[in-house]
């Protein structure tokens, strides 16, 4: 092939490689016209409205003794919007709360517009031999009031102590499953099943989880959490 032929080639060469970079170029700017001007498809996502959530419970959730930025609905949180959901948590935990105190507290400490509450009470009632009957109703009426706000409820359940006997961890423990069933919640069954028996996941009080319990708790209910959001959300935001 001579200087002339060869030239003609490089020129077909180069005019077949504009034309594709032209199409290439035509779908990029389609695509940034339908996002909007400024957008990208990061801050498209990033823009998405979150889902407002409220971790309404005791020391549990309020984060005894830990940094609020390690306490369980930050933690939580974070795990969350790491999986791609958009989320944000409140922390309506208070230290030494039962579910008497809880369900006093409860209209004001659940704003209008939360779309759904992990509800994580009744270890201090247990603590203190609190009769189930009393911790049952009172999670009961937390329950009732909340689904007619048409806020749902995600429940964090609670186990009793070996130690105080049979007849009251079988009426203790029937409590979080029995009120699932009957208002058909997403249950977590123990909210301490991650940490329990783990002395290096606890505070030296032996009863409060530390930094690393929390991040153990938030791996074991996570998934738990994911459903409950996929009920408040079908698009998985």
């Amino acid at each position: 092939m001579g200087l002339c032929g060869v030239s003609r080639l490089a020129d077909m060469v180069r005019a077949q490689a504009a034309r594709h970079a032209g199409l290439g170029l035509a779908a990029l700017m389609t695509l940034f016209a339908a996002l909007g001007p400024g957008d990208t498809p990061a801050r498209a996502a990033a823009d998405t409205p979150p889902v407002k959530l409220v971790a309404f419970g005791d020391s549990l959730t309020a984060g005894y003794r830990l940094p609020s930025d390690a306490a369980f609905p930050a933690v939580l949180e974070r795990a969350l919007k790491a999986r791609g959901r958009a989320v944000s948590i409140a922390n309506a935990g208070v230290s030494g709360d039962t579910t008497t105190g809880g369900l006093d507290r409860l209209d004001w400490s659940i704003p209008d517009g939360t779309d759904g509450v992990i509800l994580e009470l009744g270890a201090n009632d247990m603590l203190r031999g609190t009769d189930p009957a009393v911790t049952r109703k009172a999670l009961d009426a937390m329950i009732a009031r909340l689904k007619a706000r048409g806020i749902p409820v995600l429940l964090a359940g609670m186990k009793a102590a070996p130690n105080l006997g049979p007849d009251y961890v079988a009426r203790f423990d029937a409590i979080y499953p029995d009120l699932a069933k009957s208002y058909g919640l997403v249950l977590y069954p123990f909210f301490l099943e991650s940490i329990l028996g783990d002395r290096q996941a606890h505070l030296d009080d032996g009863l409060h989880p530390n930094a690393k319990g929390v991040q153990a708790i938030v791996a074991g209910i996570l998934p738990t959490v994911e459903s409950f959001l996929d009920r408040l959300t079908p698009q998985g935001r």
